[in-house]
């Protein structure tokens, strides 16, 4: 796994076994984020400082760890319209993972050095796309032949790894 996003793409493929809203859904969330990143994100990034930011990065990840380790029913789930659908889920899910991400910095430096806003989010997003849309179809095939108990506590022991690593701010690596 390279990003938490291509991890969460491989969720939410699992989850709701719909590639394309969840490719779309991934497609809105990164434009919405990613301009709201060129516009206000370096704004954030100075009022919360960076080792508050790291905290609630880092606590995010443990949080969604331990949520991981929640057993649910995910195949009676998946035939059950959830609350906001694949769609809605991707995009609250996505927008909501790249806050504070490398991606969302990344965007918020290009838009401070370069003046094209709309050239800016483009080129962050089609990058984006091609890290997490592969990783929608590898979690497609993924839930027809790995047993759901077994994602669910190799995604808790990443997002627990990425929290603490995170908090121990290693490498800087977030």
């Amino acid at each position: 796994m390279g990003d938490k996003t291509q991890l969460l793409a491989m969720l939410l493929a699992i989850k709701f076994r719909k590639p394309v809203p969840i490719i779309l859904g991934i497609l809105v969330a990164t434009l919405l984020n990613h301009a709201t990143a060129g516009l206000l994100g370096a704004w954030v990034a100075r009022a919360l400082g960076p080792d508050v930011l790291r905290w609630v990065i880092g606590v995010s990840f443990i949080a969604m760890a331990a949520w991981m380790l929640v057993p649910d029913k995910i195949d009676d789930e998946a035939a059950k319209p959830s609350r906001f659908g694949a769609f809605g889920t991707t995009l609250i899910a996505f927008f909501l993972a790249e806050m504070g991400d490398k991606t969302q910095i990344a965007t918020v430096a290009l838009a401070a050095r370069y003046p094209d806003l709309v050239s800016v989010v483009a080129g962050t997003t089609l990058g984006m796309m091609l890290a997490d849309v592969p990783a929608v179809f590898v979690g497609d095939k993924l839930a027809k032949k790995v047993p759901m108990r077994l994602v669910h506590a190799i995604a808790a022991a990443i997002f627990g790894l990425l929290g603490v690593l995170t908090l121990l701010n290693v490498g800087k690596l977030f």
